[in-house]
């Protein structure tokens, strides 16, 4: 494929709202090569031996484990699939590196954690932002897990306004290091991190610099106690207090005040990167819930022959379906844009952090949507335990608490909502995606009168895909609106931009569902792929719904009397059936499926 095929066939970030996208091309999970799936299939089996095995003690705060268990996936290559080959890593490509990232993470988050600060976080920016020099010197110990890295970006008063940090870094006389001072909090891997990447602020600068600092007792570096934490019991967490820590001029990171930018975009990866890692624990819970449901008895009767039960086991396998779809479908999008920048010439650091970039949108939807079903899922699983879900000798205990912290995890939900909707804003603004043509298109459709033409629904997903077109619709009329009348202060209606990105997110969370079950329905039959079309039109029910409660929500914060009727008028059209499906009958079909294999099985 040339580059300007690729170019002009592959959507830019956020143009799935504007554009249809064919199942024909996106990249989904059954699309696994050779390679991609020896990988799989090689973590699966380290987490099934080091990991899963010492469930137990990972809950009892031992980060000895934990560094151990990290230690030998560094031996086995697992730390290293992002990290080039010249600097002793795979240089696999995005989808390769969400999938271990995916199935190393699911048995327990102390792990998940302490594998995606060192690789991402920790890694990352020594190798897209590090002069040649840093990398040679630091990227091989990190990609064999020789060292261990960590982040220190968050302070007591810095969180989710990252930039306003106090850590200082101040210039000695004779221009030969800085001496850092400053108090880090939330440190993941302190306890055993053998380098910082530490963001600290140059004499008044505007932006924070960013710097590697190596862990040296001796020069100014004091920790704090282990953080006592609702999950993640294994993952150390501490502050990291600096004092005077000398740091070469050479260890700068990138330029000087370039730090936020590096933040920001170390953000965007660990986003995507953190929906994957919810997969599995999904598939998991799934997994136990089900062999439960089986085996657990009442009223002489498997309670997994419930009808409540089926719906929880459903609707948890559903989640976790849809979220693949999705985090695989934008996986692929970001590795063929990664391969177009290096095909046009560029370095392997611009073109991964340009590929990344373009799908933040994406990225931030996915980060939201996983973390929130992977709470969802565990919070169910618990409940089809009943009274044992509550024990914490049963695995759904751990499970539901380890899973909180993704909602906090790489800005918080309520960040990423916000700034899922303010990207797509500014990339229109921008031009990279049209907006404003479609936004007029369904005002001027509201006006109009509605075509009575009876649609032929006789193709599999017909009237599936066309709701969701529909539901593309509800988000330009809701949002173009909100744009015409608040324009830059838009952000200032932050209740408004949280409406308007669950409309975003579900749209595309459903869409990719939809795209992943026709593919292979076409590849493999109807027949055999009929729960997953269950899934696939049962993710799309739910949407439907959430997408009609916010947008009336939203519609009624800034919307009055003619305007209001019409855009509720337009709401009614744009949400409705024709055929209304027999949700209870997708529920069983997908119930009976996990049942009858005694586990997730898609």
């Amino acid at each position: 494929m040339s580059t300007e095929t690729a170019n002009k066939d592959l959507l830019r970030g956020g143009q799935f709202l504007v554009k249809e996208t064919k199942s024909e091309d996106v990249f989904t999970p059954e699309d696994f090569n050779e390679e991609q799936i020896m990988m799989r299939d090689s973590v699966k089996e380290f987490v099934e031996r080091e990991i899963w095995p010492h469930k137990e003690e990972f809950e009892k705060k031992n980060y000895e484990l934990t560094e151990e268990v990290m230690r030998k996936a560094g031996e086995l290559g697992f730390l290293g699939v992002a990290v080039p080959e010249e600097y002793d890593g795979l240089g696999m490509g995005f989808v390769s590196t969400m999938l271990v990232c995916d199935y190393i993470s699911g048995a327990t988050g102390s792990v998940a954690t302490a594998f995606g600060a060192h690789t991402g976080i920790g890694t990352m920016p020594i190798t897209l932002y590090g002069t040649e020099e840093q990398k040679k010197k630091y990227v091989p110990k990190l990609a064999t897990g020789e060292w261990f890295g960590a982040y220190c970006l968050t302070e007591p008063g810095a969180g989710s306004d990252a930039n306003s940090g106090k850590t200082k870094a101040v210039l000695s006389e004779d221009g030969k290091h800085y001496n850092i001072s400053g108090q880090k909090m939330w440190i993941s891997n302190a306890g055993f991190a053998d380098v910082f990447i530490v963001f600290a602020r140059i004499e008044d600068d505007k932006n924070i610099t960013g710097f590697i600092v190596e862990n040296d007792k001796d020069n100014g570096i004091s920790f704090g106690e282990e953080e006592k934490k609702l999950g993640i019991h294994s993952s150390s967490t501490r502050q990291v207090f600096f004092n005077d820590t000398k740091v070469p001029v050479e260890n700068m990171l990138s330029e000087r005040g370039n730090g936020f930018k590096i933040a920001m975009n170390a953000l965007n990866v660990g986003r995507i990167k953190l929906a994957a890692a919810s997969l599995d624990a999904q598939r998991r819970v799934t997994d136990l819930a089900t062999k439960y449901a089986n085996d657990r008895v009442q009223f002489n009767t498997p309670i997994a022959k419930f009808g409540a039960i089926k719906s929880k086991l459903a609707e948890m396998a559903t989640s976790a379906y849809v979220g693949e779809a999705a985090s695989y479908r934008a996986a692929k999008n970001i590795e063929d844009r990664i391969n177009i920048r290096l095909e046009e010439g560029a370095s392997h650091s611009e073109a991964e952090l340009k590929g990344v970039e373009e799908y933040a949108i994406e990225c931030s939807i996915l980060k939201v949507a996983c973390s929130e079903d992977v709470q969802n899922c565990s919070d169910e699983g618990i409940q089809v335990y009943g009274g044992m879900g509550f024990s914490a000798d049963t695995p759904m205990e751990s499970a539901w608490r380890d899973a909180r912290i993704a909602r906090i995890y790489e800005g918080t939900n309520e960040i990423n909502r916000m700034l899922s909707v303010g990207m797509l804003v500014k990339k229109a603004m921008k031009g990279h995606v049209d907006l404003l043509g479609p936004a007029k298109s369904v005002a001027d459709e509201l006006t109009g009168i509605p075509s009575m033409d009876k649609p032929d629904y006789s193709e599999l997903f017909a009237e599936e895909k066309e709701m969701v077109a529909k539901l593309k619709k509800v988000f330009l009329m809701v949002a173009g609106s909100a744009v015409q009348k608040f324009g830059p202060q838009l952000e200032e209606h932050q209740q408004l931009l949280l409406a308007a990105a669950d409309i975003l997110i579900e749209i595309y969370m459903a869409e990719s569902g939809i795209l992943r079950a026709e593919k292979n329905a076409k590849k493999l039959g109807e027949a055999a792929q009929k729960e997953q079309i269950a899934m696939a039109k049962l993710y799309l029910y739910h949407a439907v719904d959430i997408v009609n409660t916010k947008a009336k929500e939203g519609i009624g914060s800034f919307a009055e009397g003619d305007e209001q009727r019409m855009m509720l008028m337009g709401l009614k059209r744009y949400t409705k059936y024709t055929n209304m499906p027999n949700v209870v009958e997708l529920r069983n079909t997908i119930a009976e499926k996990l049942t009858s294999e005694n586990k997730y099985c898609f």
